[in-house]
């Protein structure tokens, strides 16, 4: 939790982590709206979090969305999301929303966002941004967006490769073990009582 009168600065401009990759980071505070009737972040406001980070990554380039619908005619959607929860957030919390572009391909990207309570991981999205014409069809990323992203592209952390796809001739990867929410010293693997 944050102390009472403490303000959350709604961005704080990026920079760079440990290995060169760059890191865009966006504040939000939880209010009452967010939360459930317990105090706590309902699952679905993560992505909620997470879309104005990439909005304000995206405007921190120098474009708006509403400018490359209006100019270019394309817009961005969320193609695919992997969303692993760690832990709550709760009212009145300030978390940061660290988004880090990890790969721009042709008509699409892949993003890692994280969502943070001081050093406390809360939330890790990975994600695929596909770019769409008013038609919902896919169109390439266009030069000028692309220019403005390439100092903001870097490959994943170490270890961090997941990209919801298994490569050609590579094993599919294993989903983890199921966690009981209430204790991490739960056996998944042990038979029930």
């Amino acid at each position: 939790m944050t102390e009472a009168g403490a303000s959350a600065n709604p961005e704080r401009s990026g920079g760079r982590e440990a290995g060169g990759r760059y890191v865009h980071i966006f504040q939000v505070r939880v209010y009452y709206e967010d939360t459930d009737a317990g105090g706590i972040v309902y699952y679905a406001n993560y992505l909620k979090f997470a879309e104005r980070a990439r909005t304000e990554l995206l405007r921190q380039t120098g474009r708006q969305q509403f400018d490359l619908l209006r100019e270019q005619g394309i817009g961005f959607t969320v193609r695919s999301c992997q969303a692993e929860y760690l832990a709550p957030a709760r009212l009145d919390d300030i978390l940061e929303v660290r988004s880090s572009v990890d790969e721009v391909l042709g008509a699409s990207m892949r993003m890692s966002q994280r969502i943070w309570r001081g050093d406390r991981l809360l939330c890790d999205l990975q994600l695929r941004i596909a770019v769409m014409n008013r038609e919902g069809r896919p169109r390439r990323i266009p030069k000028d967006v692309r220019k403005a992203l390439q100092p903001r592209i870097g490959p994943p952390p170490p270890g961090e490769t997941n990209t919801g796809e298994t490569a050609c001739g590579s094993a599919p990867r294993q989903p983890p073990a199921p966690r009981d929410c209430h204790s991490s010293d739960v056996d998944p693997t042990a038979e029930p009582m």
